[in-house]
Formats: C-alpha cells, structure tokens, sequence
C-alpha cells in the first residue's frame, strides 16, 4: 500500500512511495554474490536465471490485460488515496486477477482464449498494471488535490494530463541506469519485488493455493463491492439497506458523539486496510483519534479556537491537521536524516552507475538491459516536459524548473535504494524536502512549492515502482528491456483514466476535507505551503503551539525508537498518530478493527494468515473502490445516456 503522505511508516500490500507495501512473510532473498566481480554476477544470471529469450513476455495481450487492470485499480486508487491519503501498489492483485481472469476467458471462449499467458507475459502485465493503477495517479490525492485546496479551482484538464504523463515518464527513465547498479550488483532485496515474483510461482505451480487465494479475493471483492452498492445505492430498494454511518450513542461536553465523528462508518475498505496495515500503526491510530477528538477538540472548543456552532469533522480537522502535519512532517524528515548512511552509499552511486563495464569481451546483457540512450533522451524530453508545464501552466521560473527536476533525480535514486532496502520509499519526507526548498528559494509561491514537490513526489514514486517490478523480473529470468516498455505503455492507460476520474469525484474544492472525502495527504500538502507562504502568525494560538508540539513529538518518537529498540513495539508510530489528527475517528476505529482482526488470526493461525490475508483484504479495497466509483459516475453515464437517445430521437 502506498500512502501520499503517510506511507513512510505502513507495512502494506505493496507501499512504493511516500505518502507509496505487502503484509505477507516475504520469502528469502537470492544471496549476495561473493567472490565475483560486476561483470561476473550478471553473466552468471544471464547463463543460469534468464529466460526471456525462450517465453514469449512482451505480448499485446499482456499488455492489453494490465492496461485494463491497472485502469481500473487506478480508480481504486484514487477513490482510496481521497479517503485515506495511501496509494496501493497493485502488483500482486494484478498477478491474481490477470492469472485467474485469463483462466476464466480460456474457459467460456476457448475458441479466442486457446492458450496461457505464460509466467513471464503475466510478469509484464504486472508491469504494466502496476505503472496505470499506482505511478500515474501518485500524486492526484496529494499535490495535485492541495493545488485545488489552495487556489480553489482546478488545473485544466489538458495541463494535468500532460504533467500526470510527464511525471511518470520522468520517474521511469530516471530509474534506468540505477537497475543495474542496485539490483544486478548490489542485490538489493526490493522485497516487494519478491513476494510479486514468489506470488506469481506459486501460481504457475502445481497445488490448489493459487485457485484458493485467487478465489478468496473474488468473493471478498464481491462482498465489498455489496457493501457499496446498497449503502451508497440501495437499488432495488427504496430505501438502502446498509446506511452510510452507525451514529453511536453519547454525549461529550453537550454534543453528540458524530459530531465528534465517533461513529462506525459501514465500509470494508478501512477495515480491509487495518489489516493490511498492521498492528502497530492501527493502535497508535486509534489512540491519537481519542486524545484529537476525544481530549483536545473539546478543549479548543472551550478556547475558541474551533467554531462549536460549525462543529464536524471539517472544523476540527482545520484546527488538528497543523499538529497532525507537523508530527508526520517531523518523523519523516527526521528518520530520512537518520538514513544518512543510505544516503551517503546513494549519493556515491551516481557517479557508479555510469561507470563503463570494463570487461574485455563484449557485454552479454546489451541486447537485454535497456540501453542509456533511452535514458538520456527519455529525462531530457520528460524532464523538459515537466519544466515547461511548470513554467506556462504553473507560473514557475525555467531556472526554479530546473532545480526540480535535477534535485528529483538525486532523491529519487535515494528512494530507489531505500525502497530495496527496507521496502519503504519515504516520498513524503522528500516531498516535503522539496516544499522545504523551494520555501526558501520562491517564498510566498504556494503554486511553485506545491508543484515542485510534486515533482519529487510523482517521479521518486515512479522511479522505485519500476525497480520493484524489474526486481521481479531478475528474480524470474525476465527480460527487461521489455518489461521496461510494458511499464511505460501503462502511463497512457493510467492517464487516460485517472485524469478525468479525479475530475468526476472531486467537482470543486468543497468536496475535499468533507466526510467523504477526507483527503489527509492533500490537506498536509496545503499545510505546507500555506505555512511556508503565510508564516503562522495568522494561526490560532493553539494552533501554533500545536505545530512545534506536533513537530516536538514527531522527532521525540522515533528517538525512543532508537533509545529503546526493545520497548519498540510499545512506542507509538508517529506517522499513526499524526494522521489520526487529519482523519475522521471512525476511519481510525475501523482500522483498528481490521489489525486487531488480523492480529487474532496470526496469533491462532499463522499459515492462514499468511495465506489469505492480503487476498481477502486486496479483494475487499477493490471491489468497495471499483463500485463506489461506478456509483459517482452512474449520474454522469445517466446524463450520457439521455443525451444520446434524445440525438437518435431527433433523426429519426
């Protein structure tokens, strides 16, 4: 799973970014070559692993499947990263879905469906999906909804199309030459990576566990998909059977508890979430949720500094959301700094990932590897791309332009590496490194700031999604030459899609920080820079104390970490707690749901756990996603629809 804002800390599905992971025991990685030099560990891969000349991989139908999968999953994406701020990666949901659709076809047609896709075609489209449901719409949720929030109009739908496809592209070309460095040589684990390819053996082997997980997600995203249709429809029924919210009972300091958002809200996707997510982020969750709207929004409201005849999740949040960002904002900062070992061993790569091979022969993998001429002519036009769309579109100077992207492509190689590394690619923190930046460099431009981040954010997250893939394509003996176009070709489906979804869902800047749609990342962005542009004396005072006590508590937290390594468990997530400040309670409470859930079924049983978590929590985020999208563009088709049959009433 991937969180725009928030994914530095959240051991999910597939996290691949910032505020951009899998909950599943992640299998063993290939040791590390001893003994051998560079040249020597790629030759011993290419003699021994690869495969790519003797499987058919980069097919049109592959890329037709991911192209419709990762369409669809980036309509997932969107309708979850609006309400929670995370992005999912959809890497192994794709595998499943493609392995078992394609199983599906070949049985009802199997006149046009006469053959498998093989293991390395479905490799690709793992690819494919994975650069249209998550790369594309990286930043949609977060800079691009803060621009919203900020100027309170949205970007023209031809500038977001081309920034949206600019910024991936760059992400991608950037990441060529740091393949391989980071996973032929270095054998950096990506272990994302690894359990998409152990999930994708596992489906090619014999036995019943593919069929079952493959099963268990199309009945649990069958039941998701249930949930949305009859709470946020109801057809046939009058009246819809599922409401939207359980109001729970009570009074605090003479209000009802929803109008301290404390209710139960009927939805399978924070609970699917939860357990995704993990145990520890969920219960630091749910405790910041009853210290903010149990303890502290009460309080402000006897201080003045929330409206109590406007009270809701909406004011509250306008108050909270400065000590949810600074504590968020802080730790991820904070823990990048601590990393600097990382950072060092990246910055030093940039000069070793271009260094000539220096074997005599003539390199074996040059007919396999892309080759660096892409690389150069792929950044210079996407890297001019994304500076001329900031120049005419955003007001930003060529030279600030520049800065972007060159400053994008050191932070995303840091990213890239933290990514294989620890499976966490903390493009929050570099976001917000960019923000910081350019605060100092275009002071009072919330425009520049918000837009150069987006930048880092959209590139960074592209540029690590890519190399998770291509590490499960070393892993299988795939091509990557052709793996990377796959990943390329899933841009435009990507952008095609999510381009005019975002518009749909979100009309105008009202429907953002409502109950609907909370959008936490967004409005941590908007923070930012407002902050940056603004300065805080125009906060309340509580306000501003909030902000250096968030900000306090966002570095004091993972100093105990380090302190206490063994009390670690105990310690509360900051990255939990803070955003517990920029969400409504009940998306904490049904989160902590779903770890607790999780946790239980762990405890009593491991192997099935581990079997069918991520499948049934996977199933449940897509089928709830897809049909509530389905639903906000059911008006629209409607409206379609009756101007089509007026048209053929008229000529008729």
């Amino acid at each position: 799973m991937t969180d725009n804002e928030t994914r530095d800390d959240l051991p999910v599905e597939e996290i691949i970014s910032e505020e951009g992971v899998e909950m599943i025991q992640e299998p063993e990685a290939e040791p590390r070559i001893a003994g051998k030099n560079p040249e020597q560990i790629e030759l011993d891969w290419y003699k021994n692993v690869y495969q790519g000349d003797n499987m058919a991989q980069l097919t049109l139908r592959a890329v037709l499947m991911g192209s419709f999968l990762g369409g669809f999953m980036s309509l997932s994406n969107l309708y979850v990263g609006l309400k929670t701020g995370w992005g999912l990666g959809v890497a192994i949901t794709s595998c499943i879905l493609s392995y078992t659709l394609w199983k599906t076809l070949m049985t009802i047609f199997p006149g046009m469906f006469k053959t498998e896709m093989t293991i390395l075609e479905n490799n690709c489209m793992q690819s494919t999906a994975s650069s249209a449901g998550y790369s594309t719409g990286g930043t949609m949720v977060s800079a691009i909804a803060a621009y919203l929030l900020v100027t309170g109009h949205h970007i023209p739908w031809p500038v977001l199309a081309w920034w949206t496809f600019f910024l991936a592209a760059f992400g991608v070309f950037i990441a060529i030459p740091m393949k391989r460095q980071m996973i032929n040589i270095e054998q950096l684990r990506f272990p994302s990576g690894i359990a998409a390819a152990e999930t994708l053996k596992s489906l090619y082997s014999k036995g019943g566990d593919a069929s079952q997980k493959a099963r268990a997600l199309g009945i649990s995203g069958v039941i998701g998909g249930a949930i949305a249709w009859f709470r946020d429809n109801g057809l046939p029924f009058r009246t819809p059977p599922i409401p939207s919210m359980l109001e729970l009972k009570g009074l605090l300091c003479g209000q009802p508890w929803n109008k301290w958002t404390i209710s139960f809200e009927c939805s399978a996707i924070m609970i699917a979430a939860g357990a995704i997510m993990g145990w520890k982020v969920a219960w630091s969750m749910l405790l910041g949720a009853f210290i903010n709207y149990g303890y502290l929004a009460p309080k402000m409201v006897g201080l003045g500094a929330i409206n109590p005849s406007k009270l809701g999740y909406k004011a509250i949040v306008a108050w909270s959301t400065w000590a949810g960002a600074a504590i968020m904002v802080t730790s991820g900062l904070f823990m990048f700094a601590l990393q600097w070992k990382t950072v060092a061993r990246a910055l030093k790569g940039v000069t070793g990932i271009f260094e000539k091979r220096t074997a005599s022969e003539a390199d074996p993998l040059e007919h396999v590897e892309v080759p660096g001429t892409w690389f150069l002519s792929g950044t210079i036009l996407s890297g001019l791309g994304c500076i001329a769309v900031l120049y005419y579109a955003f007001g930003t100077t060529w030279y600030m332009g520049i800065i972007a992207v060159a400053l994008t492509f050191f932070l995303a190689i840091v990213a890239a590496r933290a990514t294989g590394e620890s499976d966490i690619t903390p493009i929050g923190a570099m976001g917000k490194i960019t923000q910081l930046t350019f605060g100092v460099l275009a002071p009072s431009n919330m425009v520049t700031n918000l837009m150069t981040a987006s930048v880092t954010a959209g590139a960074a997250g592209a540029s690590a999604d890519l190399l998770t893939d291509l590490k499960s394509g070393y892993l299988l003996g795939a091509n990557p030459r052709k793996q990377f176009i796959a990943q390329f070709l899933g841009i435009f489906a990507g952008t095609l899609v999510v381009v005019p979804a975002f518009y749909i869902l979100v009309p105008d800047a009202s429907v953002l920080g409502s109950d609907k749609w909370p959008a936490p990342s967004a409005q941590v962005w908007a923070a930012v820079a407002r902050l940056l542009s603004n300065g805080v004396n125009s906060l309340h005072p509580t306000a501003q104390a909030g902000l250096i006590i968030g900000g306090l508590i966002g570095i004091i937290i993972p100093t105990l970490e380090l302190i206490f390594p063994k009390r670690k468990k105990y310690i509360p997530s900051a990255i939990g707690l803070g955003l517990s400040m920029v969400i409504p309670f009940w998306n904490s409470l049904s989160m902590f749901i779903g770890a607790g859930i999780a946790l239980l079924i762990e405890k009593n049983n491991k192997k099935l756990a581990d079997k069918y978590i991520i499948p049934v929590s996977a199933g449940a985020i897509a089928g709830e996603s897809i049909v509530g999208v389905f639903i906000a563009l059911m008006p629209m088709m409607a409206a379609a629809f009756g101007v089509v049959m007026v048209f053929i009433a008229a000529h008729m």
